[in-house]
């Protein structure tokens, strides 16, 4: 008999609901603006209606829910997330487990692409994998020795909480913090600092692509700043593969020379040696992948 997962990626933006199948495949989906309903109760039920409607009479095996943080991935609780107002203490699984009558699971959307990346992308077969997010913020999903590793409070993974430099472009409350240097909000302040006005992450490569040496050294200097992060990863955690999302994957070509330079000089030799770092292979299907590895991993249990 199939086995169907069902993902759903809670956003500030927008929802979605995801059919799928044991391989991770997206069978069917369905999307709607979070900020067309009043509170998390109609989000979540809304979410379940439309479950229903996917699954049309099939069972489900389990539920994956994909959020942005802070979490209680261990008791299935949203703790207040900044893009979701109002969403305080939310028992989000118990509540899906209630209405739905299936095991419903919970991660931070950091380690839910670690699961994707590793079930079904660029990290399928190793043992020891890191995923970073390098979108809105950094944060990294850790797969070490076969499983996802939480820590002892489910904060594991908050690299950007790193602090790479004395001084620069503030990112998670920290200025000169990895996340600073490496995200999209992150390349904002940066180019703000450089070129004396904030630009988005997309005017930024616009402006690369046409040749404007200013946003290139501010890619420049994001990618040392990379390889310095990662060289830090690399020589703590010895992951076969780190697989980076987002910003990266769209811009690699800015990014590849300058972090492997600083990765030649920062990182242990053996490590790295042993280390591949990819963008992401699962592309503009990574969040509706991440919701459902979410599900498979937890049924896995």
């Amino acid at each position: 008999m199939t086995a169907y997962d069902i993902g759903f990626d809670i956003g500030g933006t927008k929802c979605a609901v995801i059919l799928g199948d044991d391989g991770g495949r997206i069978l069917s989906r369905a999307l709607f603006p979070t900020q067309a309903l009043s509170g998390w109760r109609e989000v979540l039920t809304r979410m379940c209606d439309e479950m229903d409607v996917l699954l049309a009479g099939r069972e489900a095996r389990a539920v994956g829910v994909s959020c942005g943080g802070p979490l209680d991935q261990r008791r299935g609780m949203i703790l207040s997330p900044p893009n979701l107002p109002g969403w305080d203490e939310v028992p989000v699984t118990d509540f899906i487990q209630k209405r739905m009558k299936v095991p419903a699971f919970l991660q931070n959307d950091a380690n839910a692409c670690a699961l994707a990346e590793w079930r079904y992308g660029a990290a399928m077969g190793t043992r020891n994998a890191i995923f970073l997010t390098f979108g809105t913020g950094l944060g990294a999903g850790l797969i070490l020795d076969g499983k996802l590793y939480e820590g002892a409070g489910g904060l594991a993974g908050e690299v950007g909480h790193i602090r790479l430099t004395e001084d620069g472009p503030v990112g998670y409350g920290k200025r000169g913090s990895f996340e600073g240097y490496c995200s999209g909000g992150g390349l904002n302040r940066l180019a703000a600092l450089r070129m004396g006005r904030e630009i988005t992450a997309l005017e930024l490569a616009e402006r690369a692509d046409a040749g404007d040496e200013d946003a290139r050294r501010v890619y420049q200097e994001s990618a040392e700043m990379l390889g310095r992060g990662l060289a830090i990863l690399i020589d703590i955690l010895n992951p076969e593969i780190i697989v980076i999302g987002s910003v990266f994957a769209r811009a690699e070509k800015y990014f590849r020379a300058d972090m492997e330079r600083v990765l030649r000089e920062e990182a242990l030799p053996t490590a790295l040696e042993k280390c591949r770092i990819v963008a992401s292979a699962l592309g503009d299907r990574l969040g509706d992948v991440a919701a459902l590895a979410v599900a498979a991993n937890g049924a896995a249990r």
